[in-house]
């Protein structure tokens, strides 16, 4: 089992690749740069090898970062992960959302009526769906609420934006900047996506005083130290079903 693990900037990067390191006095192997100047982080857990990627900012930067690292290694999964904002109260500052749909809240077109999205306007789609079982046993790990986590090119800054958003997706949990940019690219290699955020600030006016960066990072390590195993148990099973399907097949023929 190996998988992609697709953060924005080096510092969620950092925090992940902590997670993943069971015995910090035991060094991993060197970050590596990729074409392009990407850089990626390697760790073995027990079943399982991720690939740790700091893919750029924005859903355009990571569907291009995550594009690059798959068309260079084989994996079977691929994470978006990092911080974000929650939407209050379900989702408080300092907590973990892990995505049940990855969500692109605005692509597509305004119009007299209201917001358009792609799927409406005939382009395409605008959510991406993780697993179910992996999303549900990622978010009992690590004690995160499931939810859709929605992406945004803009970040909200504002209560009415956030009124908006929330009226459009009253399920939501969190927003961010790259995960349904990274479900694209993965989708493009026919690969499963799971995306997980850890809060730093609640949807809302801009109040950069009130952000809680250094807590949500610390947050998105704990949860990558309860993910590991979860992620190595879901691969094993999901190779053993795909085994088992091959099987009937060949049986049938």
């Amino acid at each position: 089992m190996r998988a992609l693990v697709v953060t924005a900037v080096a510092a969620e990067a950092d925090s992940v690749v902590t997670g993943l390191t069971p015995h910090p006095d035991t060094p991993g192997p060197e970050p590596r740069t990729l074409p392009g100047g990407y850089r990626t982080t390697r760790r073995d857990l027990p079943g399982i090898a991720l690939d740790v990627l700091v893919g750029g900012v924005g859903p355009a930067a990571a569907a291009a970062g995550t594009a690059t690292a798959l068309a260079l290694a084989d994996y079977d999964l691929v994470v978006s992960a990092g911080i974000g904002g929650g939407f209050a109260p379900a989702a408080p500052v300092g907590s973990l959302v892990v995505a049940d749909a990855i969500v692109a809240a605005d692509l597509g077109a305004e119009t007299p009526d209201g917001f358009l999205d792609v799927t409406a306007l005939g382009f395409g789609h605008s959510v991406h769906l993780p697993p179910a079982e992996l999303a549900a046993r990622a978010a009992e790990a690590t004690g995160a609420l499931l939810a859709p986590v929605l992406t945004v090119s803009t970040v909200t800054g504002t209560a009415a934006r956030a009124t908006v958003l929330a009226a459009r997706h009253p399920l939501a949990g969190a927003e961010a900047m790259e995960g349904f940019g990274v479900a694209e690219a993965a989708a493009a290699h026919g690969l499963p996506v799971l995306e997980i955020r850890a809060v730093s600030n609640a949807v809302g006016p801009r109040d950069r005083a009130a952000w809680r960066i250094g807590d949500a990072l610390g947050a998105l390590a704990d949860g990558f130290r309860a993910l590991g195993p979860v992620l190595a148990n879901w691969g094993e099973r999901h190779e053993q079903r795909s085994e088992r399907r091959s099987g009937r097949r060949h049986e049938q023929h």
